[in-house]
């Protein structure tokens, strides 16, 4: 990796200078993609449509997406937020069988966070830190504990679609899309680059987009389907 970076950079300074224009880039798409959304569904799960294009094989997006090396202290830890993540749900797509979708984002989040990204001294003890990796924890959680509902939801021998219940499916059609949200919110504070916030504002346009969709879906497939329970956000939205 780092051969190949060395023929495409001639020095230290033109990477950085590429990955912040790759984050500035990657806002660019976002808003592109929040306007694209309005009038599109995400090509995925039962959303697919061939007219997007080829496949890809879900373990080897997810193998591409593991790959960063651990430097500084900060950096480790935030690292570990984001390998974690990563991590969790490629295991749990092998173990059962479970598609996931394919973020490209991984160079510019894990390449500047080992090799760039420059802490002050205590920075893992400052506030911004702090209250960013207590959020990641608990998106991490309500991510995790949702998919697990959504896993388990059908009986062995079941077909069909049927309404998810417990957790924070009680208040939401996307639970599991609001707790990476929530995830990704505090890794972006805790991070606290235009890099990190990048790959959050990007998740939470693509994210938004399928838990309206799905609270649409569930209100049109199921007539008793809670009416209380908001589409992403408890009591809001």
């Amino acid at each position: 990796m780092d051969a190949i970076l060395k023929t495409l950079f001639s020095s230290e300074e033109q990477e950085v200078y590429a990955l912040d224009c790759l984050s500035y880039l990657i806002m660019v798409m976002a808003f592109i993609t929040f306007v694209t959304l309005l009038f599109e569904h995400v090509p995925y799960g039962r959303y697919a449509s061939s007219r997007y294009g080829f496949p890809v094989n879900v373990q080897f997006a997810w193998f591409v997406h593991l790959c960063a090396k651990i430097m500084h202290r900060p950096n480790q830890l935030l690292l570990l937020m984001f390998i974690f993540h990563y991590l969790q749900r490629y295991d749990f797509s092998l173990l059962y069988n479970i598609k996931n979708e394919k973020k490209k984002k991984i160079y510019v989040g894990a390449r500047y966070l080992s090799h760039y990204a420059d802490y002050p001294p205590g920075w893992v003890t400052h506030p911004y830190f702090i209250t960013g990796s207590c959020m990641w924890f608990l998106g991490c959680i309500i991510n995790i504990h949702s998919d697990y509902i959504l896993r388990y939801l059908r009986k062995p021998g079941e077909t069909g679609y049927k309404i998810p219940r417990g957790g924070m499916y009680e208040y939401v059609s996307g639970a599991n899309f609001f707790g990476e949200i929530v995830e990704w919110t505090g890794f972006a504070l805790a991070g606290h680059s235009v890099h990190s916030a990048a790959f959050a504002l990007f998740t939470l346009i693509v994210l938004s987009s399928r838990g309206m969709a799905h609270h649409k879906w569930y209100l049109t497939k199921f007539e008793d389907y809670p009416k209380s329970r908001k589409a992403l956000i408890p009591f809001v939205l």
